[in-house]
């Protein structure tokens, strides 16, 4: 099913398309390429946030659910070095970082439809050389499906005519029961290793290993991680290899109010876990009241943060010829 959800800021039509298969059902719209609603049968609310507005996503959206890029996470400073060529990105964090591809990146433009059915939608997008400081014409790709026993298959495609960095991310914020937050929601994610980070949540360069400390989520355990007092506010990236590698799976999330599990199969070497603290909506969202922090949290696979300004993370450079595929399906099941 096609209609208009509702217009962009340029006027641009934003279309909303509904799908339907594996027990799922899933609301796209035009607008980010955007998961705006997800839900799986025999389980009532929402699986993600969202607004029932197009204007709430424009004035109030933390990327709920958008396709993230061309760069998803951060660059330190917005400055990015390519065959020996400065380039300055967008400044859109603080006016000091780059974040998720600048303040006109992918999750911020309508996509435009390329091919739909049933149970699947192929959305495409094109940015121009210079786009957000971005070397190269790029042309991107997401295509959703909806497949047999609850998965969500995220496919993200991207070709360049110049040498560019291109790392791309689904960025919905999940929440399995409906419960104002997620801190009893359990997790697992098979990681030996994470990246701390900085007051701007910049990566210091360090890999360390998650022994020990409130990072070892290699065991589930609940979100809720009172340590001295406090909450632990994940936002991080955990290192799941040196390189993109065949699909598997890498996390699991779990709740035990309403029995619903994600399983998270990907090839990307990383997985960005963000608990949502820093979200707080001033409208309603799919569930009829605003959103506070913890809400919903975030699983995004992608290249581990500005990689490109550290020579022991994984390569993020598109080169001419290259085509980029980033894999991620999100299994859902009911105990």
């Amino acid at each position: 099913m096609q209609e208009i959800f509702g217009y962009a800021p340029n006027g641009e039509t934003v279309h909303r398309y509904t799908l339907w298969g594996g027990g799922l059902t899933a609301s796209i719209m035009t607008w980010g390429a955007a998961v705006q609603d997800l839900r799986l049968d025999g389980h009532a609310p929402a699986l993600v946030l969202g607004f029932p507005r197009l204007e709430d996503y424009l004035a109030h959206s933390p990327y709920f659910g958008a396709t993230v890029g061309r760069y998803a996470n951060r660059i330190a400073k917005g400055q990015v070095r390519i065959d020996g060529t400065l380039y300055k990105l967008d400044r859109n964090q603080a006016n000091n970082h780059h974040l998720h591809g600048g303040s006109e990146g992918t999750g911020k433009r309508v996509w435009t439809v390329a091919d739909f059915g049933q149970d699947f939608i192929r959305l495409e997008i094109k940015e121009k050389d210079g786009h957000m400081g971005y070397p190269g014409n790029c042309h991107m790709a997401c295509t959703y499906r909806l497949l047999p026993d609850g998965v969500l298959s995220v496919v993200l495609e991207a070709r360049s005519d110049r040498p560019t960095i291109c790392n791309m991310a689904h960025h919905s914020y999940f929440n399995l029961d409906g419960r104002p937050d997620i801190l009893d929601h359990e997790i697992r994610i098979d990681a030996d290793h994470y990246i701390p980070v900085d007051g701007d949540q910049i990566p210091m360069g360090d890999i360390l290993g998650v022994i020990g400390s409130p990072f070892d989520l290699r065991q589930m355990r609940t979100v809720r991680n009172d340590e001295h007092g406090e909450q632990i506010l994940y936002d991080h990236n955990f290192c799941l290899s040196d390189e993109r590698t065949d699909k598997r799976s890498v996390a699991l999330v779990r709740s035990p109010h309403s029995g619903v599990s994600l399983e998270v199969r990907t090839g990307e070497p990383g997985l960005q876990f963000y608990c949502g603290y820093k979200v707080n909506t001033p409208v309603p969202g799919l569930h009829g009241a605003p959103y506070g922090a913890f809400c919903g949290l975030c699983l995004e696979t992608q290249i581990w943060p500005d990689s490109p300004n550290h020579d022991q993370f994984p390569n993020a450079i598109l080169s001419p010829g290259e085509t980029l595929v980033q894999e991620t399906d999100y299994v859902f099941s009911r105990a």
